[in-house]
């Protein structure tokens, strides 16, 4: 198998010596007397040979390879078009297509024998300029450990933790999630319940916070307002609350959305709006006609390039860019009067 060219071969095709090779390569010629016949020469012989720069020397001598990773601490990459993070991929690949960045896929654990949220594997993050990650929890020692190197990083979703030096572009859940509370109350409705997953992540109780702003607003009750159930308990949830009189159920939305499904089929033989009316904190896969309000996945993805890239490419960055997105309202179907 033939070997790949190397710097040595395009000085001795261009006759030059090396090291103008290598300063041609890689733009690195401010100050220095060059004839640009010579710089053309130099580039039509890396042409020619079909010379790829090591992205590693690259990044050695000019610290920047215009390489953004990307991390998921899922043992495989979340790539399902249906999925809840597909569209957050896809504007991730946009924004880094329109600002001249590759993108290396860093995936679980990379077959090194270490959890997906070790130290071990985290680092690998550094081959890139800056890394992108996303995930429901912060592991935070490596993470930490990043920050503490000065490493650009930005996490998709709001985060509080490490004394709020963490960057991300994240969601209003709390805005949004009062906002659809708000139409409930303003249709009447004064039983809601309101269902939450058993995980404590960030985006959860954001959601519940919004919920809870807008029932204090309205002077509702709420003691019985939050219940957190698995799936398999909706059912039979659903079953008392309408017994006792709820009018309006809400129900949490989350990466594997889950919960709204359980909630959406759990209603199936109910007529809504006009037995009881629903509504998801998020929008539920496949379901148009459910109230709530779209998460703006692909945005979030272009943001946090964006972010990613102005860190790496800024000599500056005495403020942590952290910045939250908002949802836009879907109207749907599923809100209506409350019964009499």
């Amino acid at each position: 198998m033939a070997r790949a060219p190397r710097q040595a071969d395009v000085a001795a095709a261009a006759g030059v010596s090396q090291t103008t090779v290598s300063l041609i390569l890689s733009g690195n010629t401010e100050g220095l007397r060059l004839a640009e016949s010579t710089r053309r020469r130099v580039l039509k012989a890396a042409e020619k040979l079909g010379y790829v720069p090591d992205p590693v020397a690259t990044r050695l001598a000019s610290a920047r390879n215009h390489m953004i990773g990307v991390y998921t601490f899922a043992s495989a990459f979340p790539t399902a078009v249906d999925g809840f993070y597909y569209p957050i991929l896809a504007g991730i690949e946009e924004e880094a297509a329109a600002l001249g960045q590759d993108l290396i896929l860093f995936t679980g654990t990379g077959g090194l024998g270490a959890r997906a949220d070790d130290r071990t594997a985290i680092r690998r993050t550094r081959i890139a300029d800056g890394c992108v990650f996303f995930g429901r929890h912060v592991p935070q020692e490596p993470i930490d450990w990043l920050l503490g190197g000065g490493f650009p990083l930005v996490y998709v979703g709001r985060r509080d933790e490490l004394d709020g030096r963490i960057p991300f572009v994240g969601v209003d859940y709390v805005a949004a999630s009062a906002a659809i509370v708000d139409r409930l109350v303003e249709a009447g409705h004064r039983e809601i319940r309101y269902l939450r997953s058993t995980d404590d992540a960030l985006s959860s109780s954001d959601r519940e916070q919004g919920v809870r702003q807008a029932v204090a607003a309205a002077e509702l009750p709420s003691q019985r307002l939050v219940v957190r159930a698995a799936d398999a308990e909706v059912p039979g949830l659903v079953d008392r609350w309408r017994r006792e009189g709820v009018t309006a159920i809400v129900a949490e939305e989350t990466d594997t959305g889950s919960l709204s499904a359980a909630l959406l089929a759990a209603v199936e033989g109910v007529e809504v709006p006009a037995e009881l009316s629903i509504a998801v904190l998020g929008q539920p896969k496949d379901h148009p006609e459910v109230s709530g309000f779209e998460v703006p996945r692909r945005d979030l993805g272009r943001h946090a390039v964006r972010l990613l890239v102005e860190q790496i490419t800024s000599s500056a960055n005495a403020v942590v860019p952290q910045v939250l997105l908002e949802c836009r309202p879907v109207e749907g179907s599923t809100i209506g009067l409350p019964r009499d």
